[in-house]
């Protein structure tokens, strides 16, 4: 599952558009931020571990952390944003799922 520079780019600006959309406090993007690095330094540890992961274990591994943030961020959201935040984690999957699937 690796993106190319642009995909990374899209990747990037959308997540910026959620966090407009979420209209989130400086707790809330200092958390949010620190869990978003935190799993993707757990994805990047599992490549590194397993370098011949398909992308098959990648998905899921990435499936395992999103469920994980899920769980942290219901801690610090609130329930109207928990709701955007769902909505734009949908969105994200049908994304990467097509991008997976190319």
């Amino acid at each position: 599952m690796i993106l190319s520079s642009e995909q990374r780019e899209v990747v990037a600006s959308e997540l910026k558009q959620i966090g407009a959309k979420l209209n989130l406090s400086g707790e809330q993007k200092e958390k949010l931020q620190a869990f978003l690095t935190e799993a993707s330094e757990k994805v990047q540890e599992y490549k590194k571990q397993n370098p011949n992961a398909s992308a098959v274990d990648l998905i899921k591994k990435v499936a395992d952390n999103r469920a994980n943030l899920r769980q942290r961020v219901e801690n610090f959201l609130t329930p109207d944003q928990l709701s955007i935040w769902d909505a734009e984690m949908a969105k994200a999957k049908e994304f990467l799922g097509q991008k997976l699937a190319a």
